[in-house]
């Protein structure tokens, strides 16, 4: 027996067909574009042979925003998505003056050859961390919203004095899977950046800095992060009235890690 389909049901069928096309198209124009909404390279500010360090690393040359100093201690800073760190290298200089300050800027930023990924930023974060210590044995680590995620994986690798994450999230993955809801985004994303997987292996004293009203890291993704570090060892406070682009505007902002970095 045959069963005729009629033209309403062929409709259908197509339509389907046709929604089923875009959304996997999205999908993969989600999945190829992903970096380039994780990262928004900076060219970063004009600066001297004396404030540069230059580091070769595997597939690209690094920058770093430098500032010598005697002594055996040292401040590593691993910025935001969009930042050009070198403009927070003053700032740093006198907010700590007891330290040496290297402030990366990752492959693709600020003179920093080649193109990010989670895998590159972290192996040259490692690299970053190995150079330094060759010349300090005390050394603080800050990583302010991305950066937050190479810093927290860092310190559970290397032997960190102590470490601050500003704007912190649980994971990056998590993140978009908010943004994206209606796609598998935990398939497609290939940087996570989870910093909730490292956390508990982090044994240094930790501040988490949020931002009371940041509009980009969810409160709840801060402290998710924060219940994953083992009891005792984080402490998470966070900057009234500030935002997730605004809290370093905040007079607290340098007091609360100076005071994280002299408590330990």
């Amino acid at each position: 027996m045959t069963i005729a389909v009629g033209p309403m049901a062929r409709n259908a069928v197509l339509l389907l067909a046709i929604v089923a096309f875009l959304y996997a198209a999205v999908c993969m124009v989600l999945f190829a574009m992903q970096r380039s909404m994780i990262y928004y390279p900076q060219p970063g500010a004009a600066e001297s042979p004396d404030s540069t360090l230059t580091i070769p690393v595997q597939g690209a040359t690094l920058h770093v925003s430098v500032r010598g100093h005697a002594g055996p201690k040292a401040l590593i800073y691993f910025g935001g998505n969009a930042e050009d760190v070198s403009l927070s290298l003053p700032v740093f200089s006198s907010a700590f003056p007891d330290r040496a300050l290297f402030l990366l800027h990752y492959r693709g930023y600020g003179g920093s050859s080649g193109k990010p990924s989670e895998g590159a930023i972290q192996s040259d974060a490692l690299a970053l961390f190995d150079r330094v210590h060759l010349e300090y044995s005390d050394i603080a680590v800050v990583g302010r919203s991305l950066g937050s995620g190479v810093a927290i994986r860092l310190a559970g690798n290397r032997p960190v004095s102590s470490l601050v994450l500003v704007t912190p999230y649980d994971s990056i993955q998590e993140l978009a899977a908010r943004q994206f809801p209606y796609f598998p985004i935990r398939w497609l994303l290939t940087d996570k950046f989870e910093s909730w997987r490292y956390a508990p292996a982090i044994r240094v004293p930790t501040l988490l800095l949020a931002a009371a009203n940041d509009e980009v890291i969810p409160r709840s993704s801060t402290e998710k992060l924060y219940g994953a570090f083992s009891h005792g060892v984080a402490s998470l406070k966070f900057i009234p009235e500030a935002g997730h682009n605004t809290i370093s505007n905040s007079a607290l902002y340098l007091k609360e890690i100076s005071a994280a970095l002299a408590a330990r």
